[in-house]
Order: C-alpha cells, then sequence, then structure tokens
C-alpha cells in the first residue's frame, strides 16, 4: 500500500519504520518481516508476512524466501529495496539476513536491513556506530514527524491485524438476531420474485445494489431488511458482477461493504467479502482485500472470485490487472 496523494518525507531509518504501519494500514507484531520497495523514491509495495518460529526447521524460512522474492520481482522496476523485520535479535537477525541475501542473488539488493526490538531500531548493515549504536536508535513512532504527516494526511494504522479483521467481523448478539429475522423475510419475499421469472430477480438485484450504494452514498445506513434483501440476492452471480462494476474504489465504499459483511448470515458472507476484497485492493490496501478474500473462501473453499483474487494478491500482480481477472472468472462457467 502507498500513499498515491500524499508526500511523505523519509530522511532516515527511524523515518521509514514510522511509516511501516501507514504503509500497511496496522502496526506489526513481533515476529513479523516487512519488505518495501520503492522506484524513483517512491514507495511502490510494501508486504508483511510472518517469520517461522524461531525453532522451525530451516526450510520454512526457505520456502518464504522463494515465494516472497517472486512477488517483489513482480514490481519492477524498482530502484530500493528494504527489509524490516519485528522482535529479538536472535529470531529476526539470521532471518533477515537469509532473506536479504535471497534477494541479491536474485539481482536486487537490499539496501537497509533493520530490526526494530521495542522503541529500538538496529540497523544489520551499518557499521558506523556514530550513526548506528550497537545499542540502537531510540525512536518514538507516534511522534515522528513521518506519522505526524500521516495522520494530517487521513491516513489510519490500526494497532494489529487482528484490528483489520475487526472491521468487518460478524455482527453478534440483538444485531444478530435482528439479521437472521430479516434473512428469514427475504427468502419468503425472493420466493415469490422468484415465481415471476429470472429477469424478474435480476431487475430487483439491480435495483437493490443501486438503492443500496445510493443510500450509502447520501450518508444514511440501510435497515436490517435492506441488508438482508441485498446479501439474498447477491447470490446471483449477474448480481454479484453489476455491484463489482457499481462499487467505486474509494474508502466510502470499503466501509459500505465491510459493514454488508458484518451482518449478512453467514452462508450469505462470499459475496459481499468478496466485494470488500475487490474494492480494498482497487483502493491499494492488499491486507483488507486478503483478509476479506479469505473470509469468503472460509465460508465457500470454492468461491472463483475470492479464489482468484486471492491468487492475483499473493503473487504480489496490481490491481490494474483487476478487469483480466473478472472477465476470466465470467467467462468461467465453474467459477462462482
Amino acid at each position: 500500500m502507498s500513499f498515491p496523494d500524499t508526500k511523505l518525507t523519509v530522511r532516515s531509518p527511524a523515518d521509514l519504520v514510522a511509516a511501516v504501519p501507514y504503509l500497511l494500514g496496522f502496526r506489526p507484531d513481533d515476529g513479523s518481516v516487512v519488505v518495501i520497495a520503492s522506484r524513483d523514491r517512491r514507495i511502490v509495495f510494501a508486504a508483511r508476512t510472518d517469520l517461522p518460529a524461531p525453532d522451525a526447521p530451516a526450510s520454512h524460512l526457505l520456502d518464504l524466501t522463494a515465494n516472497l522474492v517472486p512477488v517483489v520481482w513482480q514490481q519492477q522496476p524498482i530502484t530500493d529495496l528494504m527489509l524490516v523485520g519485528y522482535g529479538n535479535a536472535e529470531h529476526v537477525d539470521p532471518a533477515l539476513r537469509t532473506i536479504g541475501e535471497a534477494f541479491t542473488t536474485s539481482g536486487m539488493t537490499a539496501r537497509e536491513l533493520l530490526r526494530v526490538t521495542g522503541t529500538r531500531i538496529f540497523n544489520l548493515i551499518c557499521d558506523n556506530l556514530a550513526c548506528c549504536p550497537a545499542q540502537g536508535i531510540p525512536f518514538d513512532p507516534v511522534a515522528s514527524l513521518v506519522a505526524v504527516q500521516a495522520t494530517a494526511a487521513g491516513a489510519v494504522a490500526l494497532p494489529n491485524r487482528a484490528a483489520v479483521a475487526a472491521r468487518f467481523a460478524p455482527v453478534q448478539g440483538a444485531a444478530r438476531d435482528s439479521m437472521r429475522d430479516a434473512t428469514r423475510e427475504a427468502v419468503t419475499r425472493l420466493k415469490a420474485v422468484n415465481a415471476a421469472g429470472s429477469n424478474t430477480v435480476d431487475e430487483a438485484g439491480a435495483q437493490a445494489v443501486r438503492d443500496a450504494l445510493r443510500q450509502h452514498d447520501s450518508g444514511k445506513r440501510l435497515t436490517d431488511d435492506e441488508v438482508a434483501w441485498l446479501t439474498l440476492l447477491l447470490k446471483r452471480l449477474s448480481v454479484r458482477d453489476l455491484a463489482v462494476d457499481l462499487t467505486q474504489p474509494h474508502d466510502q465504499h470499503v466501509t459500505f461493504w465491510a459493514d454488508v459483511t458484518r451482518h449478512a448470515e453467514e452462508p450469505l458472507v462470499p459475496a459481499p467479502a468478496t466485494l470488500l476484497a475487490v474494492t480494498a485492493w482497487r483502493c491499494g490496501d492488499g491486507v483488507l482485500a486478503v483478509m476479506a478474500a479469505e473470509r469468503a473462501l472460509q465460508v465457500d473453499p470454492a468461491y472463483g472470485l475470492a479464489g482468484l483474487l486471492l491468487q492475483a494478491l499473493h503473487a504480489g500482480l496490481p490491481p490494474s490487472l483487476f478487469e483480466q481477472a473478472i472477465t476470466a472468472d465470467r467467462t468461467d462457467p465453474s467459477a462462482q
């Protein structure tokens, strides 16, 4: 994820580390490694992955690098590559060096190998004690100039990855009971529409999608009955595909589909979760896109569009290939 309309001044390793949570959308946990690629002094790619456990076989780290290097190659041309690891020295330092060597072998040399332990940064490449003391460089992730710039620009860094998942986690309690009742009524309503023929269902679906997006854009939240009706109609692929076409790549529509996913009954989650993934991907939020696609596949492992998106995201493909992915899905008779 990058800042398409905002310039952040990164002059030092501390600035780079302070920028990471805003590039990802959340603060990495210990045991993470972040890869950042830039082109002509502009960050074009940032991704996080979990390091294998300290006691894991060496082959696990080699497998991780074998998957990571091709993903970064997809971002070429790049002019700078930086790695940031989080955790203690015994776990992170050997892993960073192994990953760095793998990139060097592939023709991409990491300019920075940084470890973040608590509120200190350790540079694994620099041996100049004047600028890279053995005790590390202290930094304040909240008070840094980069954090101030990012916050002023409206960027958000959630406390961890779990907080990203919470954006579309299922509602519970009374809210869930209300949605269950609304969905039962929507099923009865759909039976009556089905009796009038498939064209009538398509028309009802198109109207529901347009009305829902228009209502959200005007600042009005959908009622439980409206959400239930929408999620039921989104099971029809023609209605879901129309929703893909009508949804715009901006934060308001990310919020919209996250809210619909939260309220949808479990069997109806795949379509809105996939629409959330699509919208987040097009907005540059790869982390949310991956997690939303995974949520869709958790409910229905055979949901075609979610699987296609997840493959593209794991391969590091840019959102510019979105239309090709959609076209392939729509022309595949086995896709869902």
